[in-house]
């Protein structure tokens, strides 16, 4: 392997280079992939249906961590699997926000709270099939076999349903607590899988996608991985008909349709989610009616000098960034911008950004 430096030095025994050829002026003319006819339809249909099911949350065990109450609950998901979650509400003021956490492909261990507000109620649902709650629940619990799994039929395949089950974790979270604004955070897995459902829920405010998957399948599908897209490259390779189910899948073409603050943390290098989806999903942001703040991570899924300053930087910018949309969605700020709106100029005042220096990387 021969990768620039940094990386050369960082990652000598890494078997991929993790830039696949691509410096951050190439990374930010990557383009999102344009929706099929159809994908908006599809995913409101399919939202439409989540909305008419019950959510159920039972509470199956009860303590407390860090200040919080702590719960495991049961809910509904997309399809009638029943799947668990942790939820944790604050135990010393009233939850003012609900947050919707997500996880990467290892599944999630326990709750972990660095990116969530003390004053907000947050839900750390488990996607189907993955541990430790669900393991093998609604679908396979093998990272290579979960990721194709239903690929066959876009009604039946997992990365649908696992979005589709973030709704119904949300209606989970909201009958626990009551009526609330939602944000959203998720990593790697779960930036791509809720940068799949979110345009299509007009409850949430802001979002956090942290090295998010499943964006570009044209850049994702032509190189290998380390990560998930692995699998799916193989299976796409032996199954070619599986490229037009992925179409209904691309987190890059349902962010186009993105409404909300978005903050998108992208990695400069990153063997397991190629940069290239990454930043294509960031593009689509900024393409969209949203606003985009893009953090530009030295490298992702990867130990390398000064990643931890690194990860307690950008945590404490998500928090952040999601306090600044709390503001705006405010009473007083909405009629504040409404008077504000009559006298903009003819572009509006909304400001996006693909621009993003990776704190730490060598000028």
């Amino acid at each position: 392997m021969s990768a620039p430096a940094p990386y050369d030095g960082w990652f000598p025994d890494a078997p991929l280079d993790g830039t696949y050829g691509f410096d951050l002026p190439a990374l930010q003319a990557v383009a999102p992939v344009a929706a099929p006819d159809g994908f908006g339809a599809r995913w409101q249909a399919w939202r439409a249906a989540a909305a008419r099911i019950d959510a159920d949350p039972v509470i199956v065990a009860q303590g407390e961590r860090d200040g919080r109450s702590l719960s495991i609950v049961e809910h509904t998901g997309a399809d009638g699997t029943r799947l668990r979650a942790w939820v944790a509400q604050p135990l010393d003021v009233p939850a003012e926000i609900a947050l919707v956490h997500g996880h990467g492909y290892g599944g999630r261990d326990e709750p972990g709270f660095a990116r969530v507000p003390d004053d907000a109620a947050v839900i750390f649902p488990v996607a189907r099939g993955l541990g430790a709650l669900n393991a093998g629940v609604g679908a396979p619990p093998v990272r290579d076999e979960h990721v194709i799994a239903g690929i066959e039929d876009p009604e039946r395949f997992v990365l649908g349903l696992c979005a589709r089950d973030l709704w119904l974790a949300a209606d989970a979270l909201l009958a626990i607590t009551g009526p609330l604004p939602l944000a959203y955070v998720g990593e790697s897995f779960g930036g791509g899988i809720g940068a799949l459902a979110l345009p299509w829920d007009d409850r949430y405010v802001a979002a956090t996608l942290v090295v998010p998957s499943f964006g570009q399948y044209d850049e994702r599908l032509a190189v290998p991985c380390l990560g998930s897209g692995e699998a799916m490259r193989r299976h796409v390779r032996a199954h070619p008909e599986a490229r037009e189910v992925l179409r209904w899948f691309d987190a890059s073409s349902a962010m186009l349709a993105n409404r909300i603050p978005v903050r998108v943390e992208a990695a400069l290098w990153d063997a397991n989610v190629p940069p290239p989806g990454q930043f294509a999903i960031a593009h689509a942001v900024a393409q969209s009616a949203g606003a985009l703040e893009l953090a530009v991570l030295p490298a992702g899924h990867a130990e390398y000098p000064g990643r931890d300053g690194i990860t307690r930087s950008a945590e404490r910018a998500g928090l952040a960034h999601l306090a600044r949309a709390r503001r705006r969605e405010s009473p007083s700020a909405r009629r504040f911008e409404e008077r504000s709106s009559s006298s903009s100029g003819p572009f509006g005042s909304g400001h996006r950004s693909l621009s993003g220096e990776p704190p730490g990387y060598p000028r």
